[in-house]
């Protein structure tokens, strides 16, 4: 018996069955989660499509094509739905992003119209944790950033994203998104820094958040500082704020070469659970 299958972009009205599949896979579904959370599918206010694959009338995997592209829960016949109709609408993302393997099929499948990429990370350690190392005390200097104190936040956010992606994020649109996506997170209460004279000296912020997972991004020391343990006590510090305020389980991932931070974000408490990658345009 033949399995009748579709593609269609969701509506407001498939909130409930789009929920349904994000949060069968709470922790990697973390980012997407967190946007469906507060946006719903309108595609306005979540700053993309929701593309939904249905196999006999029920809606089973999930893409969300907007600034990135990102496969959920998707099986290999719904990469291949979702692909063709990345193709027919041609890139419009700047990333392509999602659980290690379903995003190698959607890349080697769009790779050929799309390609080449600017870089490619095929594998990023997924690491998670539900509770502190008691061998790394919190760095007690490590706080939420306030809302006047965005000046001194910025330099360092713009360095970080400068460093781990590539490319300036003020490039474009003079970074008037990337701006305000940091002072949603300083709004929000999840950016957290070390200060010293006036200068941030480590930073991270709790990225995507939902009742059930959460997940730290933009890890970053000032290059003078490092090499003196800031990143793990720091971490530490963001993890007590996240398990205490945000989720029981928090998340980050991290690129395959960069060994100092797998071993210090594994000396804070995290286990490496599964992988991402990254496509970068």
């Amino acid at each position: 018996m033949l399995t009748q299958t579709t593609t269609r972009v969701l509506e407001p009205s498939d909130l409930g069955a789009a929920l349904a599949v994000l949060e069968s896979e709470p922790v990697a579904n973390a980012f997407v989660t967190s946007r469906v959370q507060v946006a719903g599918l309108d595609p306005w206010r979540l700053g993309g499509e929701m593309w939904g694959w249905y196999a006999d009338g029920r809606l089973r995997s999930l893409c969300y094509s907007g600034a990135n592209l990102v496969p959920i829960c998707a099986t290999p016949e719904a990469v291949r739905a979702f692909a063709d109709r990345a193709r027919r609408a041609g890139r419009r993302c700047s990333s392509i992003v999602g659980p290690a393997e379903p995003t190698a099929q959607l890349w080697r499948l769009l790779e050929p119209g799309w390609g080449p990429a600017r870089d490619v990370r095929a594998h990023q350690p997924l690491m998670v944790t539900d509770r502190p190392s008691p061998d790394v005390a919190p760095d007690p200097y490590v706080r939420r950033i306030r809302k006047d104190e965005m000046d001194v936040i910025m330099p360092a956010c713009v360095a970080m994203f400068t460093e781990e992606v590539g490319i300036s994020p003020m490039a474009g649109d003079g970074g008037l998104l990337y701006q305000a996506r940091v002072a949603e997170l300083v709004g929000a209460g999840r950016s957290f820094a070390r200060i010293e004279d006036g200068k941030v000296v480590f930073k991270a912020e709790i990225g995507a958040a939902t009742p059930q997972a959460c997940q730290i991004q933009g890890v970053w020391v000032a290059p003078e500082y490092r090499g003196r343990g800031l990143s793990e006590t720091g971490m530490a510090a963001v993890l007590r704020y996240a398990l205490a305020d945000v989720a029981p389980v928090v998340s980050l991932y991290v690129n395959d070469y960069n060994l100092p931070a797998r071993a210090a974000y594994r000396r804070v408490g995290f286990q490496e659970v599964g992988a991402f990658m990254s496509v970068l345009f």
